[in-house]
C-alpha cells in the first residue's frame, strides 16, 4: 500500500468515527428535552461518556489492544454501537433509553483511542497525525449537512430522534470500512508493559501533580471542559429557541466551529512560538468567555450569533491542544500516555459529566413559569467560568519553558 493510499484510508476512518459522534451531540440534549427528561435525568445521560471515559482507558490499554487486532476490534465495537444507536432513536421513556445509550458509549469512546493506535501504527512519520486526524473535524462537519434535508425548520422529537438513526447507518459503514483498514495486530505484552509497570506509571502521572504548575494546568483543565462541554449541551437549543434558527440549519450553524477548527490548527505552531504556552492557553479560554459573553447579549442578532462560532476554532486549538502538545513535552516519556490519558478523562469524561448535570439545572432554574428561558444570565456562568480559568493560568501558571522545543513540528 502506498504511503499516500494508506493516507487516504486514515483519513476517511478518522472521518467516519467522528462523524458517528458528531451527527447526533448538538441534538442529544434538546432532544431529551422534547421527551421530558428532567435535568437530572438528563445529567444521568451524561455521566455515560464518563464512565465510559473511565473504563474505556484500562479497558483499550489492558485488554482491547492486547487481544484484538485494531481493525476487528473497530468493526465489532461499531456494529454494536450502530445497534445501540437504533435502541436510542427508538426509545421514548428513560431506562431503556439510558440503557442503550450506557452500551453505546461503552463500546464507542474506547474506539477514540483505538483509531489514534492505527494511525500511530501505520504512520511512516508520527508528524503526519495532525493531517490525518483532520478527517475527524471534517467528518464532525459532515454530519451535519443531511440534516438540513432529513429535519424540518420547527422539527419535533419524532424527526429529531434520526440523529441516532443517521449516526447508527455512519457506524455501520464504519464497521464495514474497519475490516480494510491496514493489519494491525494485538500488542505482546512484554516485561515493560505490564501491568505492574503501567499501573505505576499512572501513579507517577497523578503524583506529578503535586508539581504546582501540573496541578494548576490540571484544575483550569477540569473547568474549561466542564465550560466547553457546557457549550454542546446549551447552544443548540438556544440557537433554535432564542436566536431563531431553523431547527434544520442549527447543526449546520454549530458546523463553522469545526471548519474555525480546522483554519485555527493550521496557525497553532506560528501562536505558541509567538506566546508560548501561557498566553496561548490564556487566549484560548479567553475564547470561550467571548463567545458566551455574545450569546448573552447579542442574541437578537442573527449574524453575530452566527459569526461568533468561528471562536471554537481557538477555544479548542489554543487551549485543549496546547494542552495536549504542553503534556507530550513536559513529562517524563515512559508516563506520558498515562498523562496523556489524565488530562483526556477530565476532557472526555469528567467535565463532560458536570456539565450534563451542571447545565441543564441551571436552565431548568432559570426558566420562567411561560417557559421561558434567561439565557442572559445562563451564559453569564460559564463566562465567568472561563475568566476565572484565566485568571489561574496569568497568576499561577509558570511553565519552565516558554514554548514547544520544535514548534515546526506541530502538524
Amino acid at each position: 500500500m502506498s504511503t499516500l493510499s494508506l493516507k487516504i484510508r486514515l483519513f476517511v476512518m478518522m472521518a467516519l468515527q467522528l462523524a458517528i459522534w458528531g451527527a447526533w451531540a448538538p441534538k442529544l440534549f434538546p432532544y431529551m428535552g422534547m421527551l421530558g427528561f428532567s435535568a437530572g435525568q438528563q445529567g444521568l445521560v451524561g455521566t455515560c461518556w464518563g464512565i465510559a471515559s473511565v473504563l474505556g482507558i484500562f479497558f483499550s490499554n489492558q485488554f482491547a489492544d492486547r487481544t484484538f487486532a485494531a481493525e476487528k476490534f473497530l468493526a465489532g465495537s461499531h456494529v454494536i454501537g450502530g445497534l445501540a444507536l437504533l435502541g436510542v432513536a427508538f426509545s421514548t421513556s428513560f431506562a431503556p433509553f439510558f440503557a442503550c445509550y450506557l452500551i453505546y458509549s461503552l463500546v464507542y469512546v474506547p474506539t477514540l483511542s483505538v483509531t489514534n493506535t492505527v494511525a500511530f501504527t501505520h504512520l511512516p512519520n508520527p508528524a503526519e497525525f495532525g493531517s490525518v486526524r483532520s478527517g475527524g473535524t471534517v467528518g464532525w462537519i459532515m454530519a451535519s449537512w443531511p440534516f438540513i434535508f432529513i429535519l424540518g425548520a420547527q422539527a419535533d422529537a419524532a424527526q429529531v430522534r434520526l440523529i441516532f438513526v443517521v449516526a447508527a447507518v455512519i457506524s455501520f459503514l464504519m464497521a464495514a470500512f474497519s475490516l480494510s483498514l491496514p493489519h494491525t495486530p494485538p500488542k505482546k505484552a512484554g516485561p515493560e508493559e505490564s501491568g505492574t509497570v503501567d499501573k505505576l506509571a499512572w501513579r507517577r502521572a497523578l503524583g506529578l501533580l503535586k508539581t504546582p504548575v501540573v496541578a494548576v494546568l490540571f484544575l483550569v483543565t477540569f473547568i474549561d471542559s466542564v465550560v466547553h462541554n457546557g457549550y454542546f449541551v446549551l447552544s443548540d437549543a438556544y440557537l433554535t429557541n432564542r436566536v431563531g434558527i431553523a431547527g434544520n440549519l442549527s447543526m449546520v450553524v454549530l458546523s463553522l466551529g469545526q471548519v474555525a477548527e480546522i483554519l485555527t490548527m493550521l496557525v497553532l505552531a506560528k501562536v505558541l512560538a509567538r506566546l508560548g504556552w501561557r498566553w496561548t492557553m490564556i487566549v484560548g479560554i479567553l475564547g470561550h468567555a467571548a463567545r458566551f459573553l455574545a450569546f448573552s447579549f447579542l442574541a437578537d442578532s442573527i449574524p453575530a450569533i452566527i459569526a461568533v462560532q468561528l471562536l471554537h476554532g481557538i477555544c479548542y486549538a489554543f487551549f485543549f491542544a496546547t494542552v495536549y502538545i504542553f503534556v507530550d513535552e513536559a513529562f517524563p516519556k515512559d508516563v506520558r500516555s498515562s498523562a496523556q490519558g489524565l488530562f483526556n478523562l477530565l476532557i472526555l469524561g469528567v467535565g463532560n459529566m458536570v456539565a450534563s448535570f451542571a447545565f441543564p439545572a441551571l436552565v431548568a432554574g432559570l426558566t420562567d413559569a411561560r417557559g421561558v428561558v434567561d439565557y442572559t444570565t445562563v451564559f453569564l456562568v460559564p463566562s465567568a467560568l472561563a475568566a476565572i480559568g484565566a485568571l489561574l493560568l496569568l497568576v499561577a501558571f509558570r511553565p519552565a519553558t516558554h514554548g514547544p522545543a520544535n514548534p515546526q513540528e506541530i502538524v
